[in-house]
């Protein structure tokens, strides 16, 4: 009987760059934090309902052509403050008209989106959640929501200047809109759940 040994392991380098990344054969699931790797902890709860506002999202803004609609491993990097960062929402929104010759990059967007959709997984800590909602605010994304499956809420995030406030929270008996980001997109945050 032969016995095979075991395949060498990849240690993944100290620092990546955000074009190395687009180069690793695994890095879906992963995000670029001051070059380093930072693993998104989705779970199959998780990733059941950000498939859920994909799909409805998505639906909506093909039917009326209001612009683009992105799954979790679209990423983004356009962070200023943050250079060498690449972030990846679980589900994304860029309307009409900002996207150069309304071309979808080939690797990472250079722009930040309209809308940013985190759904939170059991093993997310709050410190880099509530960090990457700071980053998204640095860029002015319009309007963010944070998804939490147990308690069945959708909290709501706009930069600070919003005349509609900066945050609250919606529970699965209420309504969640597109605002003006996506005009006409009306939704039960239950059906998130669904």
């Amino acid at each position: 009987m032969t016995i095979l040994a075991p395949a060498p392991t990849r240690t993944p380098p100290a620092s990546l760059t955000p074009e190395e990344l687009l180069s690793l054969p695994d890095a879906v699931g992963f995000e670029l934090v001051d070059g380093k790797l930072v693993e998104r902890h989705m779970g199959m709860e998780s990733s059941a309902i950000a498939g859920n506002i994909y799909l409805s999202l998505g639906n909506f803004v093909k039917e009326h052509r209001l612009g683009h609609t992105f799954p979790a491993d679209a990423s983004y990097h356009c962070f200023p403050d943050g250079p060498i960062d690449v972030r990846k929402p679980d589900v994304s929104f860029i309307r009409i008209g900002r996207l150069p010759g309304e071309r979808i990059p080939k690797g990472h967007c250079p722009i930040p989106p309209d809308l940013a959709v985190e759904v939170v997984s059991p093993n997310d800590s709050a410190y880099e959640l509530e960090e990457k909602i700071e980053q998204y605010l640095s860029v002015n994304i319009p309007l963010i929501w944070v998804v939490y499956p147990p308690s069945r809420i959708v909290r709501i995030f706009r930069p600070g200047a919003s005349p509609l406030g900066d945050s609250f929270a919606l529970k699965a008996g209420d309504t969640i809109t597109g605002e003006g980001v996506i005009p006409g997109f009306s939704c039960p945050v239950a059906a998130f759940f669904e």
